[in-house]
């Protein structure tokens, strides 16, 4: 009985599974300084310019990689569904964490984002065709109102949740839908070709509202605010996606996603180190109870296969 647990633990962990999560750990490592520069940038950058420009500037690096590999054009099925990856991490996203953060701490926003991984697995069930344990949708709603409970413990809910918050809710489930289309799709056109085409197709947008922005709102020369700009496009734009999607691809969107439990943790440190922010007892608390309700996810897939 015995021999037979331990052979079934130990096929556990497939090598795509295993490879997965090396990747999305990767790329949860790139996003995990995104609030904290998106928080840097629009102190001096109007977060229209922030979100769009690195969409538009990261658009640029996209050509020239799909130009230098050769890469071929998506079929017409796969273009529709690059939209909704455009939707989700291209626009959304960073879109809705800009407006957010120009009001609100980078630390504030980690917590409320921790609530990610859950919603990427939803998106993955309708996007993806995964279908997650019972017990995994039990931790999720239990990472979920952690994270409510931390924004009326933190006093940002007094009968209605305010804008920022608003903001960083809509942040996470356009994320969550993007996460899910791209890490489906990828396993179609690879990592890096998904994000690459996802920020060609989004262009039309990208460039007129980030020329409106610099028009309305000139750029101002502060160093430190284009210095993170700067990562948003190479880094949170970009590379970050390349790893991240095809972790998801190769090792799972609704498993790999919940590789997303140390972003929150490391944005909270990034904010504390290289921002000041304080951070609260609660914020600790929540992001902790999510941590420990994502590993009980992990657990379960782990007994259910």
């Amino acid at each position: 009985m015995k021999h037979q647990s331990s052979a079934t633990l130990a096929t556990t962990v497939t090598p795509d599974r295993l490879v997965g999560l090396l990747l999305g750990t990767l790329g949860v490592l790139a996003f995990s300084m995104s609030l904290p520069a998106t928080r840097v940038a629009v102190q001096h950058l109007d977060p229209w310019f922030v979100a769009f420009g690195r969409s538009a500037a990261a658009a640029l690096l996209a050509w020239a990689y799909l130009r230098f590999t050769g890469a071929p054009r998506p079929t017409r099925g796969q273009w529709r569904r690059l939209s909704v990856v455009a939707l989700g991490v291209v626009v959304g996203f960073p879109l809705f964490t800009s407006l957010a953060l120009v009001t609100q701490t980078a630390a504030h926003g980690a917590v409320v984002i921790t609530v990610l991984p859950a919603m990427t697995a939803v998106f993955a069930v309708s996007r993806a065709g995964e279908r997650p344990p019972p017990l995994f949708w039990v931790a999720s709603a239990g990472g979920l109102l952690a994270v409510l409970a931390f924004l009326g413990a933190s006093g940002a809910v007094h009968g209605a949740l305010s804008p920022a918050d608003l903001f960083l809710l809509a942040a996470v489930v356009l994320c969550g839908l993007g996460y899910a289309e791209g890490g489906a799709l990828a396993r179609e056109l690879g990592g890096a070709r998904t994000i690459c085409w996802a920020l060609l197709l989004s262009l039309p947008v990208t460039v007129p509202v980030t020329v409106v922005a610099a028009v309305t709102s000139p750029p101002s020369a502060d160093a430190a605010a284009w210095s993170a700009f700067g990562y948003l496009t190479a880094i949170s734009m970009f590379l970050g996606f390349f790893a991240w999607y095809a972790g998801l691809a190769r090792g799972g969107v609704a498993q790999v996603g919940q590789v997303q439990l140390a972003q929150p943790v490391l944005t909270l440190l990034w904010s504390v180190l290289l921002l000041g922010e304080t951070v609260t007892a609660a914020s600790v608390a929540a992001a902790l109870v999510v941590l420990a309700c994502v590993v009980l996810i992990q657990h379960t897939h782990d007994r259910a296969r």
